[in-house]
């Protein structure tokens, strides 16, 4: 029978496309239209210089829907929600961050204008960190909120107690959800009645079961009728819905929700479940029409769900569960592979291999994993960047999002049960348009299902990459030593 094809809304089935060749499309950021000489200037003292196409595409889309002034979108409409998927390292942070700062450049009052919520604390981190680079000067104030500092100690952070009421510290806040919903349901004085971005990055991840809590709650603390002066009744926000004589003759604060992903979920009822009034769609997850000799266009296996790095390089080796730890040392000591990112599927596994490879010796090996403190797990990533730590081990909760530097390879060692998981994890090389190489250790029981995955996915440059037995033999002496070795230190 034919498939059902799930109907779409209009802005999902006709999403605005991004060209997805970051090199051949760069735009220099003095041809963007309306950003801020202030933020130009920013822009080149971190010696950026042009934008990618995601970001090309959606810093003019936010700042429009800013255009006439902080409370109105376009044409004194209420400016439209937007999505944007893109690939890992296409740019999006930067795409939010530009366009936030520039339209609450002009604050009047501090109030929380604007949220980004995260799924991770180092997403957290490295977001805030590019926000403090272009408030800076301009008298936003930052502030992060993950559970790193105490509870307290954030209070204080984000509200100050004052004869009048309370105030807010903070213009933005960057936080991830559990700390969040903490401080909106705990915090004296913590108000998102003046919100006007809801930032979700990751959405995807953002929007499963675990998180969806924190966003309703978000959304209500935003639309939370304040009981002060009759002043905020005149700001007070109704909820999406038809313009009404009433609803029209008091300004409104828009409250606009931005969501990115690599692999925003197409689902229309779990979209549904945010909520989105008139969404704008972005992409550059598409297939191309490739146009054949005689004239006519195909359109090239169309339900090409994911985009990969253009510049990435896909291999498989199938193999056996014994060979797996000596195909990951022949790939570092036979290969002399360097800047190796490895990933397994969990936080054992991931403390094993790493403990085994260290007694093997001869590579310089380190393991990023959530039972680090963060500040071990920063001091990893430097010195990975660096280039002193040839091999880092790590899960998929750790990595995912995170821009590493300079990864030459992702090595699967555990092969990755979904796709999304697969994306994101050979996504942490070839990013910004350089080259990378992602090698996946398949079992062979597993090789079927495996390259299916992919197939349905519409990946089909994956090459097969067997690795014969005899280059593994002058290792094995050497491993089975190491495994005793171990063993004792099990014990």
């Amino acid at each position: 029978p034919p498939q059902v094809q799930p109907f779409l809304p209009q802005w999902l089935a006709q999403p605005k496309l991004v060209q997805k060749r970051i090199k051949d499309n760069l735009l220099p950021i003095r041809e963007v239209p309306g950003i801020h000489p202030r933020l130009l200037k920013k822009l080149q003292m971190n010696g950026i210089e042009s934008f990618f196409p995601v970001q090309a595409e959606v810093i003019p889309a936010i700042l429009q829907s800013a255009s006439n002034g902080y409370l109105m979108g376009q044409g004194g409409y209420r400016p439209k929600d937007i999505c944007v998927s893109a690939p890992t390292g296409s740019g999006k942070t930067l795409s939010f961050v530009i366009p936030v700062v520039q339209v609450l450049l002009d604050r009047v009052v501090c109030q929380v204008r604007a949220l980004v919520v995260l799924p991770t604390k180092e997403l957290a981190q490295q977001v805030s960190k590019v926000f403090n680079i272009y408030t800076d000067g301009t008298g936003l104030k930052v502030v992060l909120i993950t559970g790193q500092k105490s509870f307290a100690k954030e209070q204080e952070m984000l509200v100050q107690k004052k004869v009048t009421g309370y105030c807010s510290l903070a213009d933005i806040i960057v936080a991830t959800p559990g700390r969040l919903t903490d401080h909106i349901s705990q915090t004296p004085g913590f108000s998102l009645t003046q919100l006007r971005f809801l930032i979700i990055d990751e959405a995807d991840r953002m929007i499963d079961d675990m998180h969806q809590n924190c966003l309703n709650q978000i959304v209500k603390a935003a639309f939370q009728v304040e009981n002060y002066s009759g002043f905020n009744m005149l700001f007070q926000r109704t909820k999406p819905g038809p313009v009404t004589a009433a609803s029209s003759c008091y300004p409104q604060i828009p409250l606009q929700k931005l969501l990115f992903s690599a692999t925003l979920t197409q689902d229309p009822e779990k979209l549904q479940q945010l909520d989105l009034f008139q969404p704008r769609l972005f992409t550059s997850v598409y297939s191309e029409k490739k146009t054949l000799e005689d004239g006519t266009e195909t359109e090239q296996d169309t339900n090409k769900k994911y985009t990969l790095p253009e510049g990435l390089s896909q291999c498989y080796v199938p193999c056996d569960l014994n060979s797996k730890p000596l195909l990951l040392l022949h790939f570092m000591l036979t290969m002399k592979f360097t800047r190796v990112l490895c990933f397994t599927n969990s936080r054992e596994a991931s403390h094993r291999l790493f403990l085994l490879i260290q007694a093997f010796g001869g590579v310089n090996v380190a393991e990023f994993s959530s039972r680090l403190p963060p500040n071990e797990r920063q001091r990893t990533m430097k010195e990975f960047e660096q280039g002193k730590i040839q091999l880092l081990i790590s899960t998929d909760a750790t990595a995912r999002g995170i821009d590493v530097k300079g990864v030459n390879y992702v090595i699967n060692y555990d092969a990755p049960q979904f796709i999304r998981t697969y994306i994101h994890r050979v996504g942490r090389t070839a990013r910004a348009g350089k080259a990378g190489v992602a090698f996946s250790l398949v079992l062979r029981i597993q090789e079927r299902r495996f390259l299916r995955m992919l197939k349905d996915a519409g990946i089909q440059d994956i090459k097969k990459h067997p690795v014969k037995g005899n280059s593994l033999k002058p290792l094995v002496q050497q491993y089975e030593e190491a495994l005793s070795k171990l063993e004792k230190t099990v014990k």
